[in-house]
């Protein structure tokens, strides 16, 4: 089948099912998909396709199937609308006069067109919650006709997950509302400033320089009459010489189209834009309204020093803001962790005064009006998926790269070869390649190769991968189409046997072997990184597809999209949570070979984005908590949780000079406490062992459900004395010392289950074993894979099957939460695992553990103990609790 023709049936059927899905009010019937193939198929077996399709072309019954496929998953897509907390002068606001009246009743020009070019790539669910999203930011950023405002909130999103197309319709709706001013700080590299304006160029302005573009090609009619007025481009950030070009006879205080920059997060571009516009306007700007979009709001942007002397950038945002009487600040991210550390106390001032300078600059920019928390869509492949619920599938553990690049290396470390856990990276990416073309997806694809910080070591990796292709190449030119290839070249035997152990599709390897003699000269190796010398950049915008091995680090780690990315080769390692997430690339969108997506990671790594992906979901349910009880911005005081080992730290030190770490009573509600390493000691085990079965024996009033047994009701003394007679090592995360305090000081009764599983019967006990396949040795201990000892859900057990039934509509990173809510006590869970016994000479076969489960009792619990890092607003909650002990106690 010709992968054109197919592309063009499949935009044939994607439109003629949205104008159905749009008739039946949003909703696609049972056996609307079916319908359409059986009329498609009588199409193409008809004489008038070429007329249809512009072109010739047949299916197979394998291309039908595939069509219907790819419609349900085009059409099934589901995304919710975000939540909002709103601060308490915000709730004094109408934040509902845009979506209420105003929209309805204006000319909504730039947002409808978008709306449109949406259609062309965005599933209708998408669009409809893009819409709705956007419509609620709208109602919390100040309303242009207004005489003075100043509004501060933030956006959080997941990583990779389509912030920029969020921004870029509110933008497209506050035009239309009557914003002038526009500007989008991006990131502070050239790489994301300019695929940032790419974007902003398709969704808004229409054009890239003189070219139409994005949705400028579907309005040609009134493009130059309301086309906004850009004064930075593709190629060029802002400079006073060509805004006042591209700006010449333009008179502001009347200007009809709004005024856009996008521009560098850079303090000396930021600077220029304040003098360019102070040479334009004398005093306060009171005519128009400004929007500042903040992207990757988390860097860069957060003052890091004193308040009467703040960091350039931090300093020239807020100069920016106090240009205009009506501005509108809006940070997006999706690590808001530097944000909520941010002083709010510095609120109760209109502006601040610059150190040594007669200069004003507006509030420090805590989001202090709203926070708008955005879902993602359901074919979002995003780090749950990846990290908690398919590990096996996409994760590939390496270990040998440490004699080539040490995980800690120095800037002049001299790399002379790769390791071999690369190569095949390199070789699975080839064959990636192959089969996305052979599948249709003549699309761009790339891989990742992050592996330092430094620019020389960049360079050097650079070179070994393009000698290592330039060997593969001349190989595949000269043999991949013998019969004989695999004993002419061990690089094509190599690929051969990667192609036979790690794929299952329908492709022979014949069918690979001629695909790669296609394409195999197509793919490039380039350095994206500061002052790289490359022959040609990293453009995905050329119009031309491009298959890329990009190596870099910081560069490609803050915002930039790799199109296509399938392949990536990480054993960068950091301490800052926001840092590391924002290192993943590798999240975003995978329609149509998420399957083919590898991650070539240390498993220490691995479990550094599980413990982050924890905490940040325990973050975002917080988020839904909060909007649900009416709490505010300010109220987000007790906010991220810490490693328990110190390993991790939430973001850089500077970021958090206004953040105190303290072990106070806070929030450990809902919270799952396990062992989940063991002594490599047998009779530490066997005594556990005795110690569990005493303890089951002492419970009475048992009940079974599934395969686990249940105890209700059980005096706290009795789990405290199980708890002190069970010896674990030192090594585990169990935070016992708070669990102690706990049972000594709440007076709370609590539930007891016995785990069963599918391993061999735990002699004198009425219960199967659960196996565990997978232990690691770390040395000192014993570790569970994935460092989880329960698995499924856990709470299941305790819980009426109507209410595990409900939690399967909540998202999966806040299924757990919703199910603690249900919890009437806290529970001890207590699992005896079957091991089998030879494992990496681990000596007993059968292993008792225990895991404690809090129920989640709400935000402001303050019931239990953890130890977190709390911002300053949870500081003065606790100074306020300790200053009114003091009075109570005089």
């Amino acid at each position: 089948m010709n992968s054109s023709f197919y592309e063009k049936v499949f935009q044939f059927s994607k439109k003629r099912l949205t104008d159905t899905y749009l008739k039946q009010n949003g909703v696609l019937e049972v056996g609307d998909i079916d319908n359409e193939i059986t009329k498609i198929r009588k199409i193409i077996e008809s004489e008038f396709k070429t007329e249809i399709f512009g072109q010739d072309g047949n299916f197979s019954d394998s291309d039908y199937k595939r069509l219907q496929d790819d419609l349900e998953k085009y059409f099934n897509v589901r995304m919710n609308t975000g939540l909002v907390i709103k601060g308490d002068e915000q709730k004094q606001r109408n934040t509902s006069w845009y979506s209420i009246n105003t929209k309805a009743n204006n000319n909504n020009f730039y947002w409808d067109r978008l709306e449109e070019f949406y259609k062309g790539f965005l599933s209708p669910q998408v669009i409809r919650t893009l819409d709705d999203d956007t419509d609620m930011i709208m109602n919390q950023i100040g309303d242009p006709r207004e005489n003075k405002f100043g509004i501060y909130g933030m956006v959080v999103g997941h990583v990779q997950s389509g912030k920029t197309s969020n921004y870029a319709s509110l933008i497209c709706k506050a035009a239309d509302m009557g914003y002038k001013f526009i500007v989008v700080v991006a990131g502070d590299k050239n790489n994301l400033r300019n695929q940032t304006q790419v974007r902003i160029n398709e969704a808004f302005v229409g054009k890239n320089d003189i070219k139409e573009v994005g949705v400028g090609l579907n309005d040609l009619q009134n493009a130059n009459k309301m086309q906004p007025i850009s004064l930075t481009t593709e190629e060029s950030d802002f400079n006073r010489k060509d805004a006042h070009k591209n700006s010449q006879g333009i008179n502001f205080d009347n200007i009809n189209t709004p005024v856009l920059l996008v521009i560098k997060k850079n303090a000396n571009t930021l600077f220029n834009v304040i003098k360019w516009i102070k040479s334009h306007y004398k005093g306060k700007i009171s005519q128009h309204a400004m929007l500042l979009i903040d992207d990757e709001s988390d860097y860069a942007s957060i003052n890091t020093k004193e308040e009467n002397n703040p960091t350039a950038i931090n300093k020239n945002i807020r100069v920016l803001l106090e240009l205009f009487e009506k501005s509108s600040y809006v940070a997006y991210t999706a690590t808001p962790y530097a944000n909520i550390f941010i002083d709010h106390t510095i609120e109760d001032e209109q502006s601040v005064k610059i150190e040594d300078a007669d200069e004003w600059i507006s509030k420090d920019l805590f989001p202090r009006d709203f926070i708008y928390s955005l879902d993602a869509p359901s074919n979002y492949f995003g780090a749950e998926k990846i990290f908690i619920e398919n590990p096996e599938k996409f994760l590939v553990n390496i270990d040998d790269y440490n004699e080539c690049i040490p995980l800690k290396h120095k800037k002049d470390h001299c790399i002379t070869r790769l390791p071999n856990s690369l190569f095949e990276a390199i070789n699975i990416f080839m064959l990636n390649v192959a089969i996305r073309d052979l599948m249709g997806q003549i699309n761009h694809n790339s891989m990742l190769v992050n592996i330092s910080r430094f620019s020389d070591m960049h360079k050097n990796i650079v070179y070994l991968i393009d000698e290592y292709l330039k060997a593969f190449k001349k190989d595949i030119n000269s043999y991949i189409l013998l019969s004989n290839s695999t004993e002419q070249s061990n690089f094509i035997s190599n690929l051969k046997s990667i192609f036979e152990t790690k794929f299952n599709i329908e492709f022979s390897w014949q069918d690979i072997s001629k695909k790669l003699s296609e394409i195999a000269n197509s793919i490039l190796v380039i350095g994206v990184y500061q002052n790289a010398s490359n022959n040609k950049p990293l453009d995905y915008n050329t119009g031309e597809r491009i298959n890329v091995i990009a190596v870099g680090g910081l560069s490609l780690s803050r915002g930039f999209t790799l199109e296509g990315l399938s392949v990536s080769y990480f054993i960068r390692s950091t301490i800052f949570y926001d840092t590391l997430m924002q290192m993943g690339r590798w999240f975003g969108y995978r329609q149509g070979y998420e399957d083919l997506c590898k991650i070539y990671m240390p498993e220490d790594i691995q479990n550094y984005f599980r413990f982050i992906i924890e905490a940040t979901n325990e973050l975002m349910y917080k988020f839904k908590d909060m909007a649900e009880d009416g709490l505010t911005p300010y109220n987000f005081g007790l906010a991220v949780r810490q490693d328990p080992n110190s390993h991790l730290q939430i973001t850089a030190k500077n970021k958090m000079k206004h953040a105190e770490e303290r072990y106070t009573s806070l929030d450990l509600s809902g919270k799952l406490i396990e062992t989940v390493r063991f002594a490599k000691n047998p009779q530490l085990h066997n005594r556990n062992l005795t110690t569990l079965k005493n303890f089951i024996g002492s419970l009475d009033k048992s009940n079974k459900k599934g395969k686990a047994i249940i105890y209700k009701n059980i005096d706290k003394s009795e789990i405290l004395n199980f708890i002190n007679n069970f010896e674990v090592i030192k090594d585990n995360n169990m935070q016992l010392d708070f669990v102690k305090t706990y049972l000594e000081e709440k007076n709370a009764l609590w539930d007891v289950v016995l785990y069963g599983g599918k391993g061999e019967f735990a002699e004198g006990f009425e219960i199967n074993m659960e196996e565990r396949l997978k232990l690691q040795d770390k040395g000192k201990y014993i570790e569970l894979g994935n460092r989880k000892l329960s698995s499924g859900d856990p709470e299941k057990a305790l819980l009426d099957d109507e209410i595990y039934e409900q939690s399967k509509k909540e998202k999966r990173g806040n299924r757990s939460s919703f199910l603690r809510k249900k919890l009437k006590n806290p529970v001890l869970m207590l699992h005896l695992l079957d091991v089998k016994s030879n494992q990496i000479g681990f000596e007993s076969s059968l292993l008792p553990a225990y895991g404690i489960c809090f129920p989640n009792v709400g935000v402001d619990s303050n019931s239990q103990t953890i130890k977190y890092l709390i911002n300053k607003v949870y500081q003065d909650e606790i100074l306020l609790e300790i200053n009114e002990s003091e009075e109570q106690d005089d």
